[in-house]
């Protein structure tokens, strides 16, 4: 193998770890967020999510994921 070969795929090494990390911690929120709102159904009267905290929810979510997207950004 070259060493421009070699020095490329060290440098795309890093990826993989990074989606790994995501997808575990992704599903570790997940989960917590989960058991977070058994429990508070749990305590109240069960009910399900309304089209208005539906809207509330999915508009957080995105702010969230640009936030995260722009962090490798470059800064000028």
């Amino acid at each position: 193998m070259s060493e421009q070969a070699l020095q490329q795929s060290e440098s795309q090494a890093w990826k993989p770890k990074a989606l790994v990390i995501g997808a575990v911690l992704g599903a570790l929120v997940g989960a917590l967020a989960a058991y977070l709102y058994i429990q508070n159904t749990e305590e109240d009267s069960p009910h399900g999510v309304t089209a208005g905290e539906g809207v509330k929810l999915g508009v957080l979510v995105f702010g969230l994921l640009r936030s995260i997207a722009s962090l490798g950004e470059l800064k000028q």
